[in-house]
């Protein structure tokens, strides 16, 4: 399907999905300093601190790892946008409802196929 929906205002929606891009790619590179390698020298640090740092450094991949998630599922959003398809279904065509789409703007299958 390529053609508008007139129940949705893709202007908004592009917008605040662009806001939430912006934000996702600020808080990545605010964290690359805890997604670095750990320092393995054990004369300045102790075994339980490195183990800590790991700990850290772990967690701040798995968060990052979901940011990049979203990201792309933003970006695969934007992209339906651009080419008209936002909104419908990928599964089946029908459009996705708009109340579906309030609740996550990046939803790419209707509520029927979803299950």
């Amino acid at each position: 399907m390529t053609c508008g929906r007139d129940d949705l205002d893709l202007d908004d929606i592009r917008r605040t999905l662009e806001a939430e891009l912006d934000g996702l790619r600020t808080m990545s590179d605010a964290a690359s300093d805890q997604r670095r390698p750990v320092e393995l020298d054990q004369q300045s640090v102790g075994r339980l601190s490195r183990m800590d740092a790991m700990q850290v450094q772990a967690m701040a991949q798995a968060v990052d790892a979901r940011r990049r998630g979203r990201q792309q599922q933003i970006v695969a959003a934007l992209k339906r946008l651009d080419e008209g398809d936002y909104g419908y279904c990928v599964a089946c065509g029908e459009p996705i409802a708009a109340k579906r789409l309030a609740i996550d703007l990046t939803a790419v299958r209707c509520i029927g196929c979803a299950g």
